[in-house]
């Protein structure tokens, strides 16, 4: 019998399979992208086949389509650091339509206005701007609390938050609508500005999960609560930030919504959270916590535009639009079950 050889090839001796390389995996983003991809050049095929015209030759229509998801991907952005952390938030839509109708009432152009600033024609857009943000900071902060200090579900505290909040934007104006807005507040929605505060808002929180502490003790939370209070992190403290930034983000999400509408009414924001929540598990955010990145947020938030955008391209009813979105949100959820259990074995 010989020995083997430095040389040899003998894939069965120990060291040799430790030394082969390590596989490098590509980043979950990349497979979002080629979904993306992929049902973009579905919507071209169809698009020649039964209208005779190009989806994706038409810049107007990805601008539109770009602009009706700017808000839906602020909500999802702060709604995938709540799933990260292993949380729902279901209060999202009615946290907009809220903040929505109060920070349009104090951007109006009236007589009271210029009572309080007699040098000035209407309120500075600052103000209704704080106040919007204030509140929608306000809910979060009630979320959280409750979450975190009277350890009930999330799906019951934002489920309450979602229907008080209903509730306030109806009678905060006895169900009228606001309008006669200012210029200046309606400047905050026009033109790409939505999408500027989208891709500010996910580059912000992009780096803050990837190279903050904050970050770090999101993720922890979502992976194992028990070992994250283990290791020292103040969970119910930061449970409360989290749920207060999600709040945050609904409330800068409802500024931009009357200012692009140049109007408020208490229905603004119906099915806004489930359209982020499903921006959030198509982007790869796990429902079981501890995975996710803004990233793939992002380009789930571009395919529910697209998808949105494609089938009024190929002229489908509504109901059916809504029918086949439900089944996409399915699936991606059965997916990430899939996924997680692989993991875990």
């Amino acid at each position: 019998m010989t020995a083997a050889t430095p040389h040899s090839t003998d894939t069965t001796h120990p060291l040799a399979t430790t030394a082969r390389p390590r596989r490098r995996r590509l980043p979950s983003e990349i497979n979002i992208l080629l979904v993306l991809l992929g049902i973009a050049l579905i919507y071209e095929v169809l698009g020649w086949l039964l209208v005779g015209q190009s989806f994706l030759a038409n810049p107007q229509r990805l601008t539109i389509m770009i602009l009706q998801v700017s808000v839906i991907g602020i909500i999802a952005v702060g709604v995938t650091q709540v799933i990260i952390t292993g949380g729902i938030d279901l209060s999202s839509g009615s946290v907009v339509g809220m903040t929505a109708m109060i920070a349009a009432s104090f951007a109006q152009s009236s007589a009271w206005s210029r009572a309080l600033y007699p040098a000035l024609t209407d309120l500075p857009a600052i103000v209704p701007i704080l106040i919007g943000l204030l509140i929608g900071l306000a809910a979060g902060v009630i979320n959280g609390a409750l979450i975190a200090y009277t350890k009930i579900p999330p799906f019951i505290a934002t489920l309450g938050m979602m229907v008080s909040a209903r509730g306030v934007s109806k009678w905060y104006t006895k169900g009228q609508p606001v309008s006669g807005l200012t210029e200046q507040f309606n400047f905050i929605g026009s033109g790409i500005w939505p999408v500027v505060v989208f891709l500010v808002v996910a580059a912000i929180f992009h780096v803050a999960l990837r190279y903050t502490r904050y970050g770090k003790f999101t993720y922890a939370i979502g992976a194992n609560v028990q070992a994250a209070r283990v290791s020292g992190i103040n969970v119910e403290r930061h449970l409360v930030k989290v749920y207060a930034i999600a709040g945050l983000l609904s409330g800068l999400a409802g500024i931009v919504t009357a200012a692009r509408a140049q109007t408020a009414q208490a229905g603004m924001g119906v099915t806004y959270e489930l359209d982020a929540i499903a921006a959030a598990v198509i982007g790869g955010v796990s429902l079981a916590g501890g995975i996710g990145r803004i990233t793939g947020t992002v380009i789930g938030t571009i395919i529910l535009g697209i998808m949105t955008s494609g089938f009024t391209f190929l002229r489908v009813d509504a109901f059916y639009q809504e029918i086949v979105k439900g089944m996409i949100i399915v699936a991606a959820v059965v997916v990430d079950v899939y996924r997680h259990n692989k993991r875990r074995k």
